[in-house]
């Protein structure tokens, strides 16, 4: 549950987010992102396409575990990565909307039943004048981005569609003590036709900012191997901490 409140100088002058903020991603194996992380993303996490159910249409994710509820990148208690997804690194804080007259204004709101949200300790949100503190204005930065990466994400699928350059990927894995998991439901893109594009197609894609976008994504399928290395170490753990 939420409780999603507006922000504002006067009646938030004492609030304050603890590094807990993070907590609410500890049981997601997948989280959206923007195109425009994806340059960041590539250190750590694996970046996928999936289907969104009731749609049918394709969403841009990084992949944090095998099955779901698994974060490998949760670690006691904390995000263990230099690069944490800006949908997650947002938290507490979320974008809202309040009409007036003809227009819809965004607003910026907090979710009041955040663990992280206290008036005693963590990071103020106001300064003594009742400014933005910087690490308000970072996480504003971040919905701003995640707000405008979604026309990015649009056009970049729509692109990717209209060469036909995504295609579905199974994982058959088996980890180190011998247990199997095959996850499908995951797209790439097509490395082969990706080759054998026309030079007209790859300026389109050059000109249009899109082509170190694509092979950065098919770059990062390389972080799977870290993932199940993640994964092995963390049965590893469960093994040992069973014996004891």
């Amino acid at each position: 549950m939420t409780n999603m409140v507006a922000i504002n100088n006067q009646h938030h002058a004492n609030l304050r987010i603890t590094e807990h903020a993070h907590t609410q991603g500890a049981n997601q194996h997948l989280v959206p992102i923007v195109t425009s992380e994806i340059n960041k993303l590539i250190v750590h996490y694996p970046v996928v396409l999936t289907k969104f159910d009731d749609t049918g249409k394709f969403g841009l994710s990084a992949l944090l575990g095998f099955e779901e509820g698994e974060n490998l990148f949760w670690q006691q208690g904390r995000w263990e990565a230099v690069y944490v997804p800006a949908q997650i690194d947002r938290l507490p804080f979320f974008i809202g909307s309040e009409q007036q007259s003809d227009t819809v204004n965004h607003v910026l709101c907090v979710d009041m039943d955040n663990a992280a949200v206290n008036e005693s300790e963590g990071s103020a949100l106001f300064d003594n004048t009742g400014e933005p503190t910087a690490f308000l204005a970072e996480k504003q930065q971040i919905l701003a981005q995640l707000l405008d990466g979604e026309s990015q994400n649009q056009m970049f699928i729509e692109t990717l569609q209209s060469l036909n350059l995504i295609t579905p990927i199974t994982l058959d894995i088996t980890f180190e003590n011998g247990a199997n998991t095959s996850i499908t439901g995951l797209y790439t893109v097509d490395e082969e036709k990706l080759g054998a594009l026309s030079a007209n197609a790859i300026t389109r894609l050059h000109t249009e900012g899109w082509l170190q976008t694509i092979y950065t994504l098919a770059a990062s399928n390389a972080q799977i191997y870290a993932l199940i290395d993640k994964k092995n170490k963390a049965i590893k753990q469960g093994d040992a901490w069973f014996e004891n």
